[in-house]
């Protein structure tokens, strides 16, 4: 059967949110896919219910700017432009779009007049609300055929619609958690406009994967670095399931991990899957490899190039291993590089932008679409423990990456404790679970104190705690002030290499979650 007859199609132009799109169209049980832009068979497309035309960081009509395929247009059936899509619409029915003239960035106040035709606002409640914009070109004039169904604050054109066919646009991003009713209009447009049915299950999806991974492998061995996060530990309980034996898990100890990692992993994994678990004590040799290097992504190349040798010798006494398999997952790969279109790149990521180019294994990452909540609700399908669903995102680089600056043996001894601490008083707070990410970073740099009437000169700590649904935006979780000063006081009275404590309240964007 091909899916997509009853499902969106999404075109991807480069946004950084392409997937988070999709995302929601399945959270509301509608199959998905993603294509690029640049897909040869944009020109023909399929059989479908509904196409979404994403964002994008080019300016319409700008030097290799993505354009539109006229199959769109002729396709019939309903098409929903957002941000840089809708700027194409506009373009493609004759309308004027101005380069930087009107310039909005993040929670920007939309108004809905009275007497618009809504479109896919028809069922938002509020004739203002707040929605999530990032652009710098706008639709100026529209052309006979569209009409403006709201506008923002800053005299933007924020929504339209065609007046004879089922085209809509609208400026802002409805699939980012910032935008008030986003899910509402995602839901007008999928199931009043697009009629898709709603028949799309983390079940279904658990069974495709099988049978991808059954048929990519083979009769092949598959290796699988664990590293006893949701995202390893969700792709080797995937693997298995779909190849047995055939899977080996390797825990290599970087000397990088938190503190009673590998042990409480090992038990854990031991205990409830069916697959050989090798663990590999690794510490000394990242750490020497880490010696006076300071660059973060540096630091991320180092440990992924190490990670693939560790692996290799892992792995050398077993025959017929042809695939490494990571539990990298998009918003990973979106900041890396572009999935499926012309994306702006943020960082490199262990898992994708950290390892060699020449690898002696080819990558399985079957998780490499999903976000994090998607992968814990497919974990869940495949009765991975709640204890290790439920644990906070933890980097591939491991505490590298929260310490700023060179790593050395005691920087990393004094954040694991650091994060220990933290980590342990969330819990019993009962904090833990009501926030998305939570983690230390140490700081480069040393303060002044007091303790004991004698002067201290140590190191700072911060904390950082976000919440968030996928990782691709974050907001700063509000802990509440007299919880943090407990926390703080029990760092420092714990630890005598640091002696100032500080929080971060940076959400993403502007900030990434980790520091590195």
């Amino acid at each position: 059967m091909d899916h997509l007859e009853s499902g969106v199609l999404v075109i991807d132009f480069g946004s950084q949110t392409t997937l988070l799109i999709a995302r929601r169209i399945r959270e509301l049980g509608v199959y998905t896919e993603v294509w690029s832009c640049h897909d040869p068979r944009v020109e023909t497309l399929p059989t479908c219910r509904g196409i979404i035309l994403s964002g994008g960081p080019a300016s319409v009509g700008g030097p290799n700017a993505p354009t539109l395929a006229q199959a769109v247009l002729d396709s019939g059936v309903p098409v929903l432009g957002i941000c840089y899509g809708m700027q194409l619409l506009v373009e493609a029915h004759g309308g004027h779009l101005v380069q930087g003239e009107i310039r909005e960035y993040g929670r920007t106040r939309v108004h809905r007049p009275d007497d618009a035709a809504s479109g896919v606002l028809a069922h938002v409640p509020e004739h203002s609300f707040m929605a999530w914009m990032s652009h710098g070109d706008a639709a100026r004039a529209l052309p006979e055929a569209l009409e403006v169904v709201a506008w923002s604050a800053g005299g933007a054109i924020a929504a339209l619609r065609a007046r004879d066919a089922e085209v809509h646009g609208v400026q802002f991003h409805p699939e980012v958690s910032h935008t008030e009713f986003g899910t509402t209009m995602l839901k007008t447009f999928v199931f009043d406009i697009c009629a898709a049915p709603s028949d799309w299950t983390m079940g279904n999806l658990a069974e495709e994967k099988i049978a991808e991974i059954r048929a990519k492998v083979g009769d092949a061995r598959v290796i699988c670095g664990l590293s006893g996060g949701v995202d390893s530990t969700v792709t080797a309980a995937l693997i298995a399931r779909a190849i047995g034996d055939q899977l080996v898990c390797i825990l290599v100890d970087t000397g990088l991990m938190r503190a009673g990692e590998v042990e409480h992993v090992s038990r854990l994994f031991r205990g409830q899957f069916d697959v050989e678990l090798r663990v590999v004590d690794a510490a000394d040799r990242f750490l020497s490899a880490l010696t006076g290097v300071t660059d973060p992504e540096d630091k991320r190349k180092r440990i992924g190039h190490l990670f693939i040798d560790v692996f290799e010798e892992a792995a050398s006494d077993l025959e017929g291993v042809r695939y490494l398999a990571q539990g990298t997952l998009y918003p990973d790969v979106i900041e890396s590089e572009s999935f499926a279109g012309p994306s702006a790149v943020i960082k490199s990521h262990h898992n994708v932008g950290g390892l060699p180019e020449r690898l002696p294994f080819a990558l399985l990452e079957p998780l490499r679409s999903l976000f994090k909540d998607e992968v814990r609700a497919l974990g869940r399908v495949l009765n991975v423990p709640e204890t290790l669903v439920g644990r906070h995102p933890f980097p591939g680089p491991g505490l590298a990456i929260r310490i700023l600056g060179e790593v050395t043996v005691e920087r990393v001894a004094v954040l694991r404790e650091v994060d220990r601490i933290f980590i342990e008083t969330l819990h019993e707070m009962g904090l833990y679970d009501t926030i998305w990410q939570a983690f230390a970073v140490l700081l480069p740099i040393k303060t002044v104190g007091v303790m004991g009437d004698a002067r201290t000169y140590e190191w700072v700590a911060a904390l950082r705690a976000v919440t968030s649904r996928d990782g691709m935006t974050a907001d700063r979780s509000l802990i509440p002030i007299e919880k943090l000063a407990e926390i703080a006081d029990r760092i420092t009275n714990v630890v005598p290499r640091v002696n100032r404590v500080v929080y971060d309240l940076t959400s993403k964007p502007p900030a990434t979650i980790e520091w590195e």
